[in-house]
């Protein structure tokens, strides 16, 4: 059967007109022909509002085209479900992908009246594979924003990267934890004004910058030992903690209250944790052990099955967007890769990466993908290698492939990094580091010379930690002497 015949054949028996068009000399783009512009009409139209959804042009998804041949493998499937770029399927219906073997049924999405539908597997090649569906056939400097995209090019400033990370100074400086270091700060999600940081001496604080002047809104105390981490739940209203005081303790944010005390039972420190993205019911705690574990913050209870080990002690953590890969690094120099089951909180290991025998992992950072001239999901490490590491992740169980190494002074202290936050319609990419030598450093992840971009001075000691608000109007930057500072960003 050739594969005009096996297209029409796939139609379902209409009787013997089809037939004798199967038996015609007939291109499979022929075939096609007369429901060529009307289904390049949908698929765009449904490409368009999927792409509006996820904050990126219509033109990153290449619909049908007439005249083009199509592989059988290439099935016109419209799921019901959504697919691993966040559209409504429209990336595989265009041809993105492999079609329907991407797919599998799910009897619970069977409908009343037994139509079918289908579940996207999605993976990492997938969506490495749809980001890259149209932009690697343009030349450099090309890429433009469309009109969709005027909110984010508002907020991103329609400046260069160099001019966009300009700051006018010092917006505010917090000192209520002075002479203890701040090993960790973070803005709450998708907030402006709201922040908060732990110390070794034992606390946390909630701090908000508007109305001003600037104010510490709560103080959390009840750790009988230096706080080593801490995470904001989605809805910023619960804040989780570790501490080497060997405890996990739940907060209340608006009033300071601890809800509740999770005591390891191993009596050993606890160093790190971070909230499952798609379920805050669940929390992932490292301790000094080597072992890994997801806890139950409703019950207080560990997840059956949510425990593995790692060769050292666990120092950071970070899940994907999705949440079923979680990247675990230790004080040995090694990066674990764990599968995590969304239905039963099980983690499964998968694959494990030694980036320097010896030097700590202390800060791991994940990122669906970073710019449009940057499509990969990405990881970035700070690995007490006087590096900051950019790594592609290449597969569905988290391996990881060096992309490019930034030169910053780091041998010893806990620092951290992030992507900043935004970089969808921009020229260039940014990530943010902090530094043994008092700085904070902006390096282009794009640039192949002079990498930097901008680089802030003002603290006292070595840089641990800094954190973008949602809209990058301001950074804040902590460090070892216990002082936190906020940037302001110039505005154009």
């Amino acid at each position: 059967m050739d594969l005009a015949t096996e297209w029409l054949h796939i139609q379902g028996p209409f009787g013997k007109e089809r037939q004798e068009q199967a038996k015609s000399p007939v291109s499979p783009a022929s075939a096609l022909s007369c429901t060529g512009p009307l289904l390049s009409s949908v698929t765009s139209t449904i490409c368009r509002s999927a792409s509006d959804l996820a904050g990126r042009s219509h033109d990153d998804v290449t619909p049908f085209r007439q005249n083009e041949p199509v592989k059988t493998s290439q099935a016109l499937v419209f799921p019901a479900s959504l697919c691993v770029c966040g559209c409504h399927g429209c990336c595989l219906a265009a041809g993105v992908g492999s079609g329907r073997k991407d797919f599998e049924e799910d009897p619970r999405a069977q409908g009343a009246r037994g139509h079918r539908r289908s579940m996207s597997r999605g993976s990492y090649q997938l969506q490495a594979q749809m980001n890259r569906a149209v932009y690697d056939e343009r030349p450099p400097g090309s890429l433009v924003p469309t009109s969709v995209a005027e909110a984010s090019r508002a907020m991103a400033g329609d400046t260069t990267l160099s001019e966009n990370y300009a700051f006018a100074g010092m917006h505010h400086i917090f000192d209520q934890h002075v002479d203890s270091a701040v090993p960790r700060l973070q803005f709450a999600n998708d907030d402006k004004h709201l922040l908060a940081c732990c110390s070794l001496d034992g606390t946390l604080s909630v701090m908000t910058l508007s109305p001003p002047p600037p104010t510490v809104k709560v103080t959390l105390k009840g750790h009988a030992g230096p706080v080593t981490d801490f995470a904001w739940s989605l809805s910023n209203d619960i804040i989780v903690s570790t501490s080497k005081d060997g405890t996990l303790r739940i907060w209340n944010t608006e009033d300071g209250r601890c809800i509740r005390e999770v005591v390891d039972p191993e009596g050993s420190e606890l160093l790190c944790c971070t909230f499952q993205p798609m379920n805050n019911n669940l929390t992932v705690v490292g301790n000094s052990k080597h072992h890994l574990q997801v806890v139950n913050i409703s019950t207080g209870k560990k997840v059956k099955g949510g425990s593995s080990k790692l060769t050292g002690r666990v120092l950071s953590l970070s899940f994907d967007a999705p949440g079923k890969i979680l990247w675990a690094g230790d004080d040995r120099g090694s990066i674990f890769s764990f599968l995590f089951d969304m239905a039963t909180g099980k983690l499964t290991k998968a694959k494990r990466l030694v980036v320097n025998e010896g030097s700590s992992i202390s800060g791991i950072s994940a990122r669906s993908w970073i710019s449009r001239e940057a499509r990969d999901p990405s990881l970035l490490i700070n690995a007490c290698v006087n590096k900051l590491l950019l790594y592609r992740v290449v597969d569905n169980e988290g391996t990881l492939q060096l992309k490019r190494s930034f030169p910053i002074q780091h041998g010893s202290q806990p620092l951290h990094s992030i992507f900043c936050p935004l970089m969808s319609f921009r020229q260039g990419a940014c990530v943010v580091t902090g530094s043994e030598d008092a700085c904070v450093y902006f390096f282009d992840v794009e640039r192949n010379t002079k990498a930097i971009v901008n680089k802030l001075q003002g603290h006292s000691g070595p840089v641990l930690d800094v954190s973008f608000n949602c809209d990058e109007s301001l950074l804040a930057s902590s460090d070892a002497s216990g002082m936190v500072i906020i940037w302001r960003r110039e505005q154009k």
